[in-house]
């Protein structure tokens, strides 16, 4: 994999290249993202399918909890962007040694992570079948009343 730039992101920037965002506050930092949020890094990748594998070797390392060793602050905990790019370093580091392996790991947490976003399509659209439902259940009852 060809190496990899990290930014602080500024609202309203738009990027050429490929790209994701990384939460960079709150428990939750180091968690990958295809939108940018106020409180975020860029990360720029040359290809399209580095990006992918750094994108899923991200998530992996904030699921694992690799991220969370480098937490600051009492009240609203971030990383700085030091401690993010170091991580990443040792997290591509650690997959050059054993390629076939992470890469195996990493595309079944594509696969995974594919199947939770077309699950919770179901689940939101399953929500809002129920409270149409409801809604045409007290029409109904009102529309009788009447």
């Amino acid at each position: 994999m060809s190496t990899f730039e990290l930014k602080t992101h500024q609202i309203g920037r738009t990027y050429t290249q490929p790209h994701f965002f990384i939460l960079n506050k709150g428990l939750n930092s180091g968690k990958p993202l295809t939108n940018p949020c106020p409180n975020c890094f860029v990360i720029l990748i040359k290809t399209e399918s580095d990006k992918n594998t750094l994108f899923h070797l991200s998530m992996m390392l904030q699921i694992g909890g690799f991220y969370a060793y480098y937490l600051k602050g009492s009240v609203i905990p971030f990383i700085s962007i030091d401690d993010c790019r170091k991580t990443l370093k040792s997290g591509l580091k650690s997959s050059k040694n054993i390629t076939n392996q992470m890469q195996k790991h990493i595309k079944a947490v594509e696969v995974i992570s594919m199947k939770e976003k077309e699950l919770q399509n179901v689940i939101d659209k399953m929500a809002v079948l129920k409270v149409a439902y409801i809604r045409n259940c007290f029409n109904l009852m009102q529309s009788k009343e009447a």
